[in-house]
């Protein structure tokens, strides 16, 4: 799976800090954590990934809208449940997106357990914990693999 490609990857709100998060929900990797390991997965697959952040939802649908990496991993964090906006974004996106959860959304409360996200999404990924991103990593490059052979 060695292949030159760029990754963005954009956290929503919360997410800046996630070793302040319930650790009984989101474990206790740091934010750090989560861009180390994807920095040195990259190094092995020979690609790059870049970091973005936002509480606003502004500012999150703008890096969608003017993103030209290969494609996107997306937490969108509370956003997920209720932001039509990001979907829209999504939806419009030239570029596969793929939905990230560090917590399982699907065993929490009732409201987390919808994401008006997913249906525009290549993908969606939840409950493993900051290896999530890997696993989001991985999946993005075999489709861009998987899209290059036809």
């Amino acid at each position: 799976m060695n292949t030159q490609a760029n990754v963005l990857i954009i956290n929503g709100p919360n997410l800046k800090n996630i070793e302040k998060r319930d650790h009984k929900i989101y474990g206790s990797d740091t934010t750090e954590d989560l861009e180390n390991i994807i920095y040195s997965e990259c190094k092995k697959l020979n690609c790059k990934a870049t970091f973005f952040q936002s509480e606003y939802e502004g500012a999150i649908i703008e890096k969608i809208h003017n993103a030209t990496e290969d494609f996107i991993i997306l937490n969108a964090g509370a956003y997920t449940h209720y932001s039509i906006a990001i979907r829209d974004s999504i939806e419009m996106c030239k570029i596969p997106v793929i939905e990230v959860h560090i917590s399982n959304i699907y065993a929490r409360e009732e409201f987390r357990q919808t994401s008006v996200l997913s249906p525009v999404c290549s993908g969606t990924i939840t409950g493993f914990g900051i290896y999530g991103y890997v696993m989001a990593l991985y999946a993005g490059l075999d489709k861009l693999r998987k899209e290059k052979q036809k």
